[in-house]
């Protein structure tokens, strides 16, 4: 019988070692195979939660938050692009020119869980899709909608959440504990509600502490 592992996977969708840490944790999930049946859940966490909705520009937030230049930036962004395609995600970083609010997606993605893990793995990877690889606005409420149409969601009821405050405080809550937790930097991998593994890992890194975990018991 597979050992059942809850994996609480705490990120961004503005975080592009986020979806490249997906990607690397769904391989290693896949080498695991049958050995692991892995309840796989996504959290919030707002890498810039007081960004305005309209975004700024991102060589302006990277000089002032981490003091790259124009040049850094672009080897910094060829770089993390070169991992993603390694790790089988097709990651557009020179199409991201702009970093945006990801509040509302956050409401969604906790609306998704309401309805099922695979529903929010699916919106997920359509956010990540959408910023990473189309380069789009991830504040836009049409870029949203339509990650939840592609998701399997209810477009009607996305455009409901998002006219209104719905899960805004169950969103601010959850931000609040992992805030409590310690954890400042994402994605942040807890599992089992014990373990933790911080970064966007290689699948090896993955694959052996998720045997670690389960030799422990």
């Amino acid at each position: 019988m597979p050992a059942t592992l809850n994996i609480d996977f705490v990120s961004d969708v503005a975080c592009p070692w986020c979806a490249i840490g997906l990607a690397s944790l769904k391989t290693a999930l896949g080498r695991l195979g049958d050995e692991v049946n892995a309840d796989l859940h996504f959290s919030p966490f707002e890498l810039n939660p007081d960004m305005p909705v309209e975004g700024v520009p991102l060589a302006d937030y990277m000089s002032r938050k981490y003091g790259l230049s124009p040049e850094q930036l672009a080897q910094n962004q060829a770089n993390i692009s070169a991992r993603a395609q390694a790790e089988g995600f097709p990651m557009r970083m020179d199409l991201r020119t702009h970093a945006y609010n990801t509040f509302d997606a956050h409401r969604l993605l906790h609306w998704a869980q309401t309805v099922g893990n695979d529903k929010q793995l699916a919106l997920k990877e359509a956010l990540f899709r959408a910023y990473f690889v189309d380069g789009k606005r991830t504040s836009d409420p049409e870029v949203l909608v339509d990650a939840v149409s592609q998701a399997g969601l209810d477009p009607a009821r996305a455009r409901e959440i998002l006219a209104t405050d719905e899960y805004a405080e169950q969103v601010r809550a959850l931000e609040r504990h992992y805030q409590n937790l310690g954890i400042s930097s994402v994605p942040a991998i807890i599992f089992n509600n014990r373990h933790l593994v911080s970064g966007g890992q290689p699948p090896e890194v993955f694959e052996q502490a998720i045997r670690q975990i389960l030799a422990e018991g």
